[in-house]
């Protein structure tokens, strides 16, 4: 059974930084383009960054030039550096694979308070 764990959520200040991670259980992201999907409070879940296996990038408008997504196949894990936190970036932040969906992990929450 396939496993995404996702970690390094937390509480932070505005204009802080985090660093969140999400590793596979199996080899399953070699190949893919992987994304870090937020889950904030009365909205739906979107995506708002994503990386090819060639490492090319891109990012939600809300995020793009605070937000850097890496991947490392080897470890079988994602991250998203997220700096410059803003308030509206509070929710749930999940990894999957974009299109090609494996079952969801629990997610780690990040909320920045004002």
């Amino acid at each position: 059974q396939v496993q995404l764990v996702e970690s390094g959520g937390g509480l932070v200040q505005a204009g802080g930084s985090l660093r969140l991670s999400c590793a596979a259980s199996g080899n399953i992201f070699s190949g893919n383009v992987l994304g870090w999907y937020r889950q904030a409070p009365g909205k739906q879940r979107e995506l708002v960054a994503s990386i090819t296996n060639e490492d090319s990038t891109n990012y939600a408008d809300s995020v793009k030039g605070r937000f850097t997504i890496s991947r490392d196949n080897a470890k079988n894990t994602v991250y998203l550096e997220m700096n410059s936190l803003k308030p509206e970036d509070t929710g749930f932040y999940l990894c999957n694979r974009v299109g090609k969906f494996v079952p969801w992990g629990q997610g780690t929450q990040v909320i920045v308070s004002s």
